[in-house]
């Protein structure tokens, strides 16, 4: 099966974001075929349409990271029953100036971590909401509200529970399997 180059954006600008080290456990978990790269979004000044006329250049090599990606990871907290005030301030940068949306047509998957009982839940569904505006594709199913407590992740930075590991190893497949058939459909470039 081809290899596809994901995208990832950690929707916490934290170091020690609990959100970065699930991101990185799944990885481990991912099949040989999907190849992550983080697309950092903390140098973006706060969004304004003052910036269009004369878009600044690290707006346009965010867009260009997402553009390039062959499919995105969106590894988010919730606040606030939301996405991070950054998190959103990153999109509004890939979708300006109007018209030049820079997630359309590439397939896209949510995932997120919180101490909380229902995961990021209620924040997933703020992003879904948003990435179908964009015209990003997404992963509907199966959904990963993970509870992040002691002892979720070992030494080595795994997921500690056999039973968790199966399931994020089977969402990663998902993941590319749904990969693989959008981009039959919608080819990159066309």
């Amino acid at each position: 099966m081809k290899t596809y180059n994901v995208g990832y954006l950690i929707g916490s600008l934290a170091t020690e974001s609990i959100n970065r080290k699930l991101a990185h456990a799944l990885f481990k978990l991912a099949p040989e075929q999907l190849r992550f790269k983080e697309i950092s979004y903390a140098e973006l000044p706060p969004y304004s349409y003052d910036f269009d006329a004369d878009y600044p250049e690290v707006g346009r090599n965010f867009k260009k990271a997402i553009e390039s990606s062959d499919a995105l990871l969106i590894v988010t907290p919730e606040y606030n029953r939301s996405i991070p005030g950054a998190l959103k301030n990153a999109i509004d940068w890939a979708s300006r100036p109007w018209g030049t949306n820079s997630f359309k047509h590439i397939p896209s998957g949510v995932i997120g971590t919180s101490p909380g009982a229902i995961g990021t839940a209620v924040g997933q569904q703020h992003l879904r909401s948003i990435l179908g505006f964009l015209n990003s594709p997404q992963m509907n199913s199966p959904e990963a509200y993970i509870q992040f407590k002691d002892g979720f992740l070992n030494e080595a930075g795994e997921i500690a529970d056999a039973g968790t590991a199966k399931f994020l190893k089977g969402y990663l497949e998902e993941f590319h399997q749904f990969i693989a058939r959008v981009l039959t459909v919608l080819p990159r470039g066309a």
